[in-house]
């Protein structure tokens, strides 16, 4: 299993976690990646977040829909609807990402079911966030749980597929290439 250690600053403060636990704790499990999320801050507060977390873990760093910020991290996530926000197409708002972060960073979407993870399959992107697994109580907006049927959807990827939503440290998925785990980390 490698991980992928979702870090929510909402979460962190919800769980009273200082970022700098955290990222102790995404150390001590050997978290390839860390994707810095921040649904609520304003700009300035979420590009200090990514120094600081810069400065204490060497790892791929990954900033959540912000990608105003790219240069302060190895890439950016962003969700369908986010994606949205930026063009009503999903494959031009993902042309105008790429323009925008260029190639030597990475670039990933979240997909929730087969057809958004084989449309993935012609844009331009280094990886896909696939799920929800299961339900979980830190995202409630959760309308589809994909199950056991995670496996078969990831197998259409050409994408490294990192698995969403309710995933433990213990699951042993075959087609994922990355476990997301947030607050699993810190439970």
């Amino acid at each position: 299993m490698r991980l992928y250690a979702l870090c929510d600053q909402d979460m962190l403060d919800k769980k009273g976690v200082s970022l700098k636990k955290f990222l102790k704790i995404a150390k001590s499990k050997n978290a390839e990646i860390i994707q810095y999320r921040n649904k609520n801050a304003e700009i300035s507060f979420i590009k200090e977040q990514l120094i600081f977390i810069r400065k204490h873990y060497n790892g791929c760093l990954i900033v959540n829909d912000v990608y105003e910020l790219i240069d302060y991290c190895d890439g950016v996530h962003v969700g369908q609807e986010d994606l949205r926000k930026i063009n009503e197409d999903v494959f031009e708002a993902v042309k105008t990402l790429r323009t925008i972060i260029k190639e030597d960073k990475i670039l990933g979407i979240s997909t929730h079911n087969e057809a958004e993870v084989i449309a993935a399959n012609d844009m331009n992107l280094n990886y896909i966030g696939l799920g929800a697994f299961r339900s979980t109580s830190t995202k409630e907006d959760i309308s589809v749980v994909l199950g056991d049927s995670i496996e078969e959807i990831a197998s259409k990827s050409k994408h490294a597929v990192a698995a969403i939503g309710g995933i433990k440290l213990s699951d042993k998925l075959e087609n994922i290439t990355y476990h997301v785990i947030g607050s699993g980390l810190v439970a």
